[in-house]
């Protein structure tokens, strides 16, 4: 019998129909050190965000040969040494059309919520006060969206921003993208010079260096805004809370960290920075999508 393991939660109905379909399934969160011993016993994994597939678990699944299918239940692929794996014979996929929705919805309520001081207001009025004439806020509509790579998730959110009245333009290091002419390309220098609003779409980079530092925060316009849904560690948080100090950026929206959870205090604490824990893919529809193409991808490679 085939032995899947899930380590960081699947929809109830997926799991449901790999086990009719005759699969084993475990679902259970393992430490790196106790996941080493346990991958040996397995077929798949399937991860999500928290656990890690490093060179040393794969290491561990080559001691069998068992391991054939390793499945990323989500958009990116950076918590897995893909190549490594693939280099021994060990497929990697991951499930990037059914979440792009959601997270697309995710940046675009941030984007409500520092325009409108919605995150703050609701935290002050939970305390007792009624700072009306603080929290004058100013309209999506008429603003420019800079987007930072230009895959399924950046272009959900721009056909979102753009019914909201919102200019779109975007940068992506395949350049301009066919198909897509209703929205302009800029190089990264110019976009974010340009953008009222900068939202990144994009995976950290193999060396961890941010894509977003002191550097383009100097070259951002006075009073910019930046939303950071996609991974953390691709906008430095020291300089991103130098900038806001400085007034330079107007406020920030992150789900994602350069550590999960954050002890950033000073960041999480921060009055202009609306905060959610990594919770992009984090809706009843999307989770659903993510267990179909879960049970298809798996059914397909044993089939």
């Amino acid at each position: 019998m085939i032995r899947i393991l899930v380590t960081d939660g699947m929809d109830k109905s997926g799991v449901e129909k790999l086990t009719s379909a005759g699969f084993e399934v475990v679902q259970q969160f393992f430490e790196p050190e106790d996941l080493k011993e346990q991958i040996k016993n397995f077929d798949v994994i399937v991860v999500r965000s928290a656990t890690k597939v490093r060179q040393p678990i794969i290491d561990a699944a080559l001691e069998t040969k068992r391991l054939k299918l390793v499945i990323r239940g989500g958009v990116g692929v950076d918590n897995i040494d893909v190549d490594y794996a693939r280099l021994n014979g060990i497929t990697v996929t991951n499930t990037p059309n059914a979440s792009s929705a959601a997270v697309a919805e995710l940046v675009l309520g941030h984007m409500f919520c520092l325009a409108r001081y919605i995150h703050i207001s609701n935290v002050t009025m939970r305390e007792g006060k009624w700072n009306k004439k603080n929290y004058e806020g100013i309209e999506l509509s008429g603003k420019t969206l800079g987007l930072v790579g230009f895959g399924r998730i950046a272009r959900e959110v721009a056909k979102r921003a753009s019914a909201l009245g919102m200019k779109v333009i975007y940068s992506d290091i395949c350049g301009e993208m066919p198909g897509c002419d209703e929205f302009k390309f800029h190089n990264m220098d110019d976009l974010i010079s340009t953008a009222d609003f900068i939202s990144l779409h994009i995976p950290a980079s193999k060396d961890k260096v941010p894509v977003i530092g002191e550097r383009q925060f100097n070259h951002m316009k006075n009073g910019a805004y930046i939303i950071n849904c996609a991974r953390g560690g691709i906008v430095d948080e020291q300089a991103l809370l130098d900038a806001l100090e400085s007034g330079k950026v107007a406020a920030a929206a992150l789900d994602v960290f350069e550590e999960e959870p954050t002890k950033n205090e000073k960041l999480y604490k921060h009055e202009r920075v609306s905060l959610t824990p990594h919770i992009g893919a984090s809706t009843v529809e999307a989770q659903e999508r993510i267990g179909e193409e879960i049970v298809s991808i798996i059914i397909k490679h044993f089939e």
